[in-house]
This record gives structure tokens, C-alpha cells and sequence, in this order.
């Protein structure tokens, strides 16, 4: 069987684990689309006054926050905690001694989270038009598409680097929430900017999620020109999903910690 096929046999049978997980699919998926309706419904579609970006609207300003927990939670907190189950329970240490190539698996697994985070996209893109009259991006579309591609892969590779820190199956959750909330909070997406002190604004900048909110913040900010690409963000966000590489190639495992 040659590789592409081989890809292509494993990224069907990854996609229907996902999709057979209620679990994986409620907190990937489900969660973040309910999150939009509560937020724009608890906090209403006023318009707001954003530092750089002047007054927007409620749900214009949510969606971006909405699809970059999408994207993370498809990619940077499933994989961190399904990859530490599947090692933890022995899973991957006997996948590693089946014919399967270990380039297939985990081109197969960050094409999984790929492609959940780009269908999220769609779906929280077309209730925010349908039901909230959020403007789709005419050419900034460019800028919400590639921030999309780079934020999917760089916290996929995020995610397989945080692996080799969790030591068991019980503490995979834990840690990764402990990890990602707190930015969450500081970096917009639960939290309009102008309500975030400054300094705490700074430092959320240094991490991928508060960039990668303003890449998709821009692609949607109605005043926005041309291709809506926040170049400055994006190399930020790709630098530390580089990074997420080199500590995954040299930390990732195959095989229990515990027990």
C-alpha cells in the first residue's frame, strides 16, 4: 500500500474514533459553538471600544474569540489529552509495532485536528452570518483562512510536544486546562480587551492564543483593507508551533509512563 493510501486508511479510522468519542466531540466541537450563542446572548451585540481596532460590534468582536477556542480545543487540547490516554492505556506502543510508518500516524492524527478545526470554522462562521449578521470577509478572507491553516497546525504540534510533560492518563485534562484557560481569559476570547489591563495585555501577546485571536480579529474587523493578514501574529503563533515540533520530536513517547 503506498503512503499516500496509507494516510489516507488511517485518517479514516482516526476521524471515526473522533467522531464516536462524545466526549472529544462535546468539548472540541459542541462546547465552542454553544459558547458563542451564551456569550453574545449574556453579553449582547453593543458595540464595543477595542485598542487598535475602535468600535465593533458584540458578535463581531466573539466570533474571532469563539473560533480560536475552536481551533485549539480541535487540535491543541484534544491531542494533548487523547495521545496521553492512548499511550497511557498501551495503545500507541502497539500501534508503533504494526507496518503502520510512524510518519503516517502522526500525519494522519494532525490532519484529523485539521480538518475538525477547519469544519468548526464553517459552522461558527455561518451562525455568526445567519443569526447574529456577522459581515464574512471579502478579501480579509485571506487573512482568517491563513490564520486558520497556521493556528491548526502550530497548536497541533503544541499538543504533541505537552504530551511528554503529562506523566499519566488522570492528569492529561488537568494540565491541559490548567495550561490553556488562563490564557483564554487574558488574551480576549472570554474577556473584551478593553476590560484586560495593559500590562496583563503584554503579556498574553508573548503567547500564540492572544496572537492568533488577532490574526482572525483582523480577517473579520469590518475596517480592515486588503488581505487581513496580521503578518506580525502569524509568524509569532508559527514560531511556537516550530517550537511545539522540536520539543515533540525530542520528548514525545510511545510507551506508558506510569504505572
Amino acid at each position: 500500500m503506498s503512503g499516500a493510501r496509507l494516510v489516507l486508511h488511517q485518517f479514516r479510522y482516526d476521524q471515526k474514533t473522533f467522531w464516536r468519542n462524545p466526549a472529544a466531540t462535546f468539548f472540541a466541537v459542541v462546547l465552542p459553538v454553544m459558547f458563542l450563542f451564551i456569550f453574545v446572548s449574556i453579553f449582547g451585540n453593543k458595540n464595543l471600544a477595542l485598542p487598535g481596532h475602535g468600535l465593533i460590534k458584540g458578535s463581531t468582536y466573539y466570533l474571532p474569540g469563539i473560533v480560536t477556542l475552536g481551533v485549539i480545543s480541535t487540535t491543541f487540547t484534544n491531542l494533548a489529552i487523547s495521545l496521553t490516554v492512548s499511550r497511557e492505556r498501551g495503545l500507541l506502543k502497539r500501534l508503533r509495532k504494526t507496518p503502520l510508518p510512524t510518519w503516517a500516524f502522526l500525519t494522519s492524527r494532525t490532519g484529523t485536528s485539521a480538518v475538525t478545526a477547519v469544519l468548526l470554522f464553517v459552522v461558527l462562521v455561518a451562525i455568526g452570518r445567519v443569526v447574529y449578521g456577522v459581515s464574512i470577509p471579502g478579501q480579509p478572507i485571506v487573512g482568517a483562512l491563513l490564520a486558520l491553516f497556521v493556528g491548526a497546525f502550530s497548536f497541533a504540534a503544541l499538543g504533541f510536544a505537552l504530551t511528554g510533560a503529562i506523566g499519566s492518563e488522570n492528569a492529561a485534562a488537568p494540565i491541559t486546562n490548567f495550561i490553556i484557560l488562563p490564557l483564554y481569559f487574558i488574551s480576549g476570547v472570554f474577556i473584551p480587551d478593553d476590560q484586560i489591563p495593559s500590562g496583563v495585555r503584554s503579556i498574553a501577546g508573548v503567547f500564540p492564543v492572544k496572537r492568533l485571536y488577532e490574526a482572525f480579529l483582523k480577517a473579520f474587523d469590518p475596517t480592515t483593507t486588503g488581505t487581513g493578514i496580521d503578518w506580525t501574529s502569524l509568524a509569532i503563533v508559527a514560531a511556537w508551533g516550530v517550537a511545539g515540533a522540536l520539543v515533540a520530536v525530542k520528548t514525545f513517547r510511545w510507551s506508558p509512563r506510569s504505572g
